[in-house]
Parts: structure tokens; C-alpha cells; sequence
């Protein structure tokens, strides 16, 4: 329950950043006007919003958790600090409130994201489960050739005490020397 609580979240986290990315790329004026009364040069709205969809990708998808979140906490910082500033109005104060608890959240992704449910742990996990399934199948066959060595050294112990040699099975290799399939000339 923890991995799929720990991959929602960082789901639904991620989708904030990749939804905010496209809104600006879709509406670069609306977003240019935005920088310019926070003080910030216009054209720096694409490459903030391929920044938020890239960075947000990686999170969704568990690649590169830990620099994904990293850049997306820069990110948030820097949208309090150039765009929540005016502590006066209540919807900017709540906004801060709200980009802190992203904050915290990529923090936390940061922290623990690469553990449960990321590109490496999946892979790392999946490369354990074919490690163990050869060790078994090794340990399977190891077993199969020590049951048939103690039947071949059973069936020649009696064959030495004197018993019927037709209940002795001695396996000798095929020669096939004409290529026939079969064995002898």
C-alpha cells in the first residue's frame, strides 16, 4: 500500500508542474505578463515551462526521481520568492502556503522517491527476481544430477553384491557414426 501511495503522489505532483508547463506554453502572453510584473525578462516563460514539463515527466514517471524533485523544489522556491511576495493580499499569501506544501512534498520525493517505485528500483527488483529464478533453476538441476548419480552408484552396488544385471541400467554414449541419427554404422 505504501508503494502505491508513494507513486500516486508523486503522480499527482508531477501533474501540477506538467499542467502548468503546458498552460504557459499554450498561453505565452498571458504567462510573458505574469513574469513581467514579478520583475522577470518574458522570454524566460518557455524555457521555465519546459523546465515544469520535463522535471514533471521524469517525477510521473519515476526516472531520475531525486534531480527531477530537486529541480522542481528550485522551481517552487523561486516561484514564492519572485511571485508570492505581497504578504497584503490574502490570495497570494495563500498561494505561498499552498507552493510551501508542494515544497515539502518535493522535498519529501527528494528524500524517499527513489526508493519506492522509481525506474531503478523497479529494475533493480526485476534483475533480483531473474537472479533468484537462475539460482533456483540451478540449485533445481544440481539436485536432479545428484538423485541420478545416487541411482547409477545404487544400480552398480547391487549389480557388484551379484544381483540380476537387468535390473541395472547403465547408460554408455551413442556413437553415430554415419550421421544417420541412430547409433553405430
Amino acid at each position: 500500500m505504501a508503494t502505491i501511495a508513494a507513486i500516486l503522489g508523486r503522480i499527482l505532483i508531477a501533474i501540477l508542474f506538467v499542467v502548468a508547463g503546458a498552460n504557459q506554453i499554450m498561453d505565452p502572453e498571458r504567462a510573458g505578463a505574469d513574469f513581467l510584473s514579478a520583475g522577470l525578462d518574458p522570454s524566460l516563460v518557455i524555457p521555465a515551462a519546459v523546465i515544469q514539463i520535463v522535471a514533471g515527466l521524469a517525477l510521473a514517471l519515476g526516472f531520475a526521481t531525486r534531480i527531477a524533485s530537486l529541480v522542481l523544489f528550485v522551481f517552487t522556491a523561486l516561484t514564492i520568492l519572485f511571485f508570492h511576495r505581497d504578504f497584503n493580499d490574502p490570495a497570494q499569501v495563500d498561494l505561498l502556503w499552498l507552493n510551501l506544501a508542494v515544497a515539502g512534498g518535493l522535498l519529501l520525493t527528494f528524500a524517499y522517491g527513489h526508493l519506492v517505485g522509481s525506474w531503478k528500483t523497479v529494475r533493480a527488483r526485476r534483475e533480483g527476481e531473474v537472479e533468484a529464478n537462475e539460482a533456483r533453476a540451478e540449485t533445481h538441476q544440481a539436485e536432479l544430477d545428484k538423485a541420478r548419480a545416487e541411482g547409477r552408484a545404487e544400480g552398480l552396488a547391487e549389480a557388484a553384491r551379484g544381483r540380476d544385471d537387468t535390473d541395472v541400467v547403465v547408460e554408455r554414449p551413442v556413437v553415430d557414426t554415419d550421421g544417420d541419427g541412430k547409433a553405430g554404422t
